[in-house]
């Protein structure tokens, strides 16, 4: 009886081991090493195919699709047409010529029409966009284009002849017999206050109506800087003079600005004589 139960001690035993074997592997079969391990970090590169492993079945197959579609697509249509239909300095061509013609027809002073898009078509472009209340950017666009088809000559209250400033638009008209001859852009005065020589001014551009007092053909050279060809019209000494820069905006310490190009042909013409008026308003 001894032995007998020894067997099925024995083989009781067996069995427990047998039973716990299969328990522990079944045990080490649901156990899943991926979710227990640290997270991984996020994918930030499209994995390259050619470079895969097993590996990429942890990573998430839709990393590629992240990225949107557009961040390397062609801009949309809209702004190629846009960008054809403007005109800017640098420009050559049949168009530019048309431009000019038309802006000259209107009494926009630019030079020379040769069908370049240069710095005084930009500047009769910017007088123009100021004088028909657009943006004043120097660019023929679309808006500016289609304006010029339909724009009419500018106009004035003035009487006789005279050069009028007009402030609130940044423009200068040459007015003969009351009417607009020629338009210019121009920059005034910023009407804010500034320091020369350790005393305070301020840079306004007085309003009224004065005479051409005096002129220097040539550079005047004064305390604020050079004035290239300056023809003064108040004992301030604010005259219109020539300027390599005539921003779309007030700039000057009082004077106003044209261009260099503008301001010879000024002289040339003799549009500004002594004693000749000049209203700013």
């Amino acid at each position: 009886m001894k032995t007998k139960k020894k067997r099925i001690i024995s083989t009781l035993a067996t069995l427990a081991v047998a039973v716990a074997g299969a328990a522990l592997v079944l045990d080490l079969a649901d156990h899943d090493p991926v979710a227990d391990a640290e997270p991984l970090p996020p994918v930030t590169q499209p994995v390259d195919p050619t470079t895969t492993t097993t590996s990429t079945t942890v990573a998430p197959t839709t990393t590629t699709t992240i990225r949107p579609t557009t961040t390397t697509s062609a801009p949309p249509t809209t702004s190629t047409t846009v960008a054809s239909n403007s005109l800017r300095r640098g420009d050559t061509g049949a168009e530019v010529t048309a431009l000019q013609r038309r802006l000259r027809s209107l009494g926009y002073w630019l030079g020379a029409v040769d069908g370049s898009y240069g710095y005084t078509t930009e500047q009769a472009v910017t007088a123009f966009q100021k004088v028909e209340g657009l943006s004043p950017d120097g660019v023929a666009g679309p808006a500016t284009r289609a304006a010029l088809a339909a724009a009419d000559r500018p106009s004035t209250s003035a009487g006789g002849d005279l050069v009028e400033v007009d402030k609130a638009r940044q423009v200068l008209f040459v007015v003969r017999d009351g009417e607009v001859a020629w338009t210019l852009n121009v920059s005034t005065g910023t009407e804010k206050p500034y320091y020369v020589n350790g005393r305070m001014e301020m840079a306004d551009t007085p309003e009224g109506r004065f005479k051409v007092s005096w002129v220097v053909d040539g550079v005047d050279v004064g305390e604020l800087g050079a004035l290239y060809r300056p023809r003064y019209f108040h004992d301030d000494g604010i005259a219109v003079h020539g300027y390599h820069s005539v921003p779309p905006y007030p700039a000057s310490h009082g004077c106003v600005r044209v261009t260099e190009a503008a301001m010879d042909w000024i002289w040339a013409d003799n549009l500004m004589p002594m004693g000749s008026t000049v209203w700013v308003h």
